[in-house]
Order: structure tokens, then sequence, then C-alpha cells
């Protein structure tokens, strides 16, 4: 049946080429914007995945930037620290030469106090953009990652980079030691040589301590220290603390023939005995309160107590190599860390592209097929529409 009121071919035709103008604009915007999922609209699900991707993308590159200033900021530390262990050890040199009776002491003295200077010079200056990481004991955090839980919580995580107090200024000298038994003491330092099978009596006096004030004895190659509080302050006899407390922290180390004694009756005295082994060069060292970690280096004198500059320099030159080792160890881990970061966001940056990116291959061979269609979807329709013309030819 024809009828002049509901064509329904060219109704056919027309939902169908209105189908493929819709699938050619799909494919056109596909063109134009690299995306097959460029708004919410065309996939909800893949859209939201997409940009909370896009999201932690933008947190890793900030954090890239976090860690490349972190990289800088170690480097500097770490490298001055190598400075300072290698300008201790040419003083160790000049120190060792002043043992000797015939040499003039003041002399070496002065190029000790030019080294230090030298030392306090490299301290001064090893900041990168405000920050000093051999200057004071602070810690200081550096933004590493972010870390994103099944629910969708964000917590971050930090490198923790410990600072290494290698400043000089702050020394004051205290009268710590007296009448030790065979040992070279000043007001800070004393230094006696254990023999094989041999004693000997470390004394530690009883000044005014403040809290904060610390002992350390060296004894070959391994250190202990204890740091005075506010309550042994308060105390009876500080000095008992601090010779109980070292007591306690050398019998820890377990040296093999070495015994340490402690008699309440001779309060702040130990005493040493060793049996077998090895000849050991001990060193008691005081600092006080607010010193810096190299502060021992302002009461050094080669000329008034060689031996006793002998026995602190062993412990700084170790301060000094620690604190470089501590850096060079935690700027490892940032080097690493900054290499997963770039890693990492390249492979978010190559997931998000398969969610939305179009394949343009597949899009061009789309389009031409799409264009096809229209061409015969209008030509369709035309036909279509010229079917009412033929009921004329019923009426002629």
């Amino acid at each position: 049946m024809s009828s002049i009121l509901t064509n329904t071919g060219s109704m056919v035709a027309l939902q169908t080429l209105r189908g493929i103008n819709s699938n050619l604009a799909k494919t056109q915007s596909d063109i134009a914007t690299g995306k097959s999922v460029a708004n919410a609209k065309d996939n909800a699900a893949i859209w939201a995945i997409s940009k909370t991707m896009e999201s932690d993308v933008k947190g890793f590159q900030a954090i890239s930037g976090s860690l490349q200033l972190g990289q800088s900021t170690v480097s500097v530390a770490r490298q001055a620290a190598e400075s300072i262990s290698d300008l201790l050890v040419k003083m160790k040199g000049r120190i060792v030469a002043g043992q000797e009776e015939n040499i003039d002491a003041d002399t070496i003295q002065k190029d000790v106090v030019a080294l230090r200077g030298q030392i306090e010079t490299i301290v001064g200056a090893a900041q990168f953009s405000g920050l000093n990481l051999i200057d004071n004991d602070a810690n200081v955090n550096i933004l590493s990652s972010l870390n994103r839980a099944p629910g969708g919580a964000v917590t971050s995580s930090s490198i923790t980079v410990a600072g290494q107090d290698l400043s000089v200024g702050g020394y004051t000298a205290k009268a710590a030691f007296t009448g030790s038994t065979g040992a070279s003491t000043t007001a800070d330092v004393a230094t006696f040589s254990l023999a094989a099978a041999g004693t000997a009596d470390l004394i530690i006096a009883d000044p005014t301590y403040a809290a904060g004030d610390s002992i350390s004895v060296r004894i070959g190659e391994q250190a202990v220290s204890y740091k005075v509080t506010a309550a042994d302050v308060a105390a009876t006899s500080t000095a008992a603390i601090i010779a109980v407390n070292l007591k306690s922290a050398i019998d820890e180390l377990g040296i093999t023939g070495l015994t340490i004694g402690y008699d309440d009756s001779a309060s702040g005295t130990l005493s040493f005995s060793q049996v077998g082994g090895t000849d050991r060069a001990v060193t008691a060292q005081f600092v006080n309160n607010g010193a810096g970690g190299l502060g021992a280096l302002a009461g050094v004198n080669v000329a008034s107590d060689p031996a006793g500059a002998l026995g602190v320099i062993d412990g700084l030159i170790k301060t000094a190599t620690d604190a470089a080792a501590s850096f060079g160890s935690v700027q490892g881990r940032i080097d690493t860390q900054a290499e997963f970061v770039k890693g990492l966001t390249d492979a978010l940056t190559a997931g998000i592209g398969s969610l939305v990116d179009a394949d343009m291959e597949e899009t061009s061979a789309r389009l031409q097929a799409l264009q096809v269609q229209q061409q015969l979807g209008i030509q369709a329709l035309s036909i279509a529409n010229q079917q009412p013309q033929n009921v004329l030819s019923l009426f002629r």
C-alpha cells in the first residue's frame, strides 16, 4: 500500500542516517581529541578511573621534584662530610708529628688551627636551598611516595635524613677528669695506653655538670658515651652516675680480655684491667651541652697536650666518617626511589592512555566506512522521499 501521509521507507532511511551521523560525530571527536573517552558521557566508569590515575601522576611528578631537591641537599652534605674527614686525617698527621720532642709544637698548632678554620668554613657553606644538614642534628623528611589504599584513602611517605652535627663552635672546657693513674689528663681529656696485661684508672671528676653535657670513652676503635640528664645533675654525685653508665656501655662491647671495675667507695673511678690481647689506647673526652659535633676540636692543643690531642682526633675522624657514610647511604636510597617514581609515573601514564586514548588506525578506518555509509544513507533517504511522487502516476 502506498500512502502520501506516512512514508515508512523515508522514516527508516532517516533513522539509519541519524545513527550513522551520530557514530560519525563520535569518530570525528575521537580524532579531534585523540581520546575514545574524552568525558564522563563517553564512559563514566573509565573516565572516573582515568581521572584518579591522572591525579596520582600529578602527585608523583611533584614527588619527583621533592626527591631531586633531596638528592642535591644530601649530596652537598655528603661531599662536605667527606672533605671534613679528609681535613681531620691531615690534622692527625700534624698531631702525630707533634708527639716528637724535638718538633716545634707551636708551629704545628698553628697548622691545626688553620685546618680547624677550614673545617668551620666548610660547615658554614654546606647548604643547599637554605638547608644545612651538617650544622645541626635535626632530622629532615623528604617526601618520597603516595600510597593509595584499596578504599581510596591516600597517604604520603617520606625518607628521613638524620642531620649530622659537624659544627665546631660552642665548646667550653670543663674539669671532667682528675688524677687518672698512668693517664695524661687535662681539664676535658684523659688518655692512657692500656698494656696487654696491665691496669689503669680513669677518674671522672664531679664539677658542675649541665644537662646535655656528655663524656665519651674510646677504647681502640670502639667508643661509648653517656649524656648527662637533668635528673643526673640533681643527684648527689653526677660523676658516679656517669661512671656506672659508662661501665655498663663498655661491658656491652664485649672486648676480649678487658674488665672494668667500679667501687662505690671510689665515686667516679673506673678501673681498667686487661689480660692478654694487645695494647690499647684509651681516651676519655668531655663535651659540653651546646657544643657542635666536632666541638672537641676547640680543645685540641698540640703544644700543651700532644697526647690528649692525639687521643681526641681519632674520635673526631670517626664522627666525620660516620656522618659521610650516613649521608651516602640515604643518598643511595633517594636515588633508588627517584628512579622508581619515574618508572611508576611512566607506567601510570601508559595505563591512562590504554584506557582513554583512541586507536587512530582503527578510528581512521571507521571514519572512512562511516563516510561511505553516510553517502549511502543520504542516497537511500533520497530514494525513499521520491516514493510519494509515484502516486501521481495513478491519477493521470
